[in-house]
């Protein structure tokens, strides 16, 4: 699997993995539980919590739907917020101001952080 098993043992802990055992007490994972596998990682990748996680498993978990919106919310916000990186990277490619922190082009891509300020 190329995860290192003190990874899986954890999930186990908390309630994302039930592996079944051989006779020796050993972990067997079944397809489906390597399906869980799977999709922990791509959920953990996309930046969810080992808790939302858990409740994206649960189908009786009621809260279900909020956390998934929550998390469609976020991955949302960082997806405009890598498009806005991007166009700021492309520009700095190709503008030709020496120092491209005095580009009023460049500097428009960060208006929204300096508006925190």
């Amino acid at each position: 699997m190329g995860l290192p098993t003190n990874v899986l043992r954890h999930w186990e802990t908390v309630g994302l993995l039930l592996p079944e055992r051989d006779t020796a007490g050993r972990r067997k994972y079944s397809e489906d539980q390597i399906v869980r596998i799977a999709v922990i990682q791509r959920s953990q990748a996309s930046g969810m919590t080992l808790k939302q996680i858990g409740v994206m498993l649960d189908d009786g978990a009621r809260e279900r739907h909020e956390i998934l919106q929550e998390h469609l919310d976020d991955i949302d916000r960082r997806m405009e917020d890598m498009r806005r990186s991007r166009a700021m990277t492309e520009h700095a490619m190709n503008c030709r101001s020496h120092d491209i922190a005095t580009c009023p082009r460049f500097r428009a891509g960060v208006d929204d952080v300096m508006s925190r300020f």
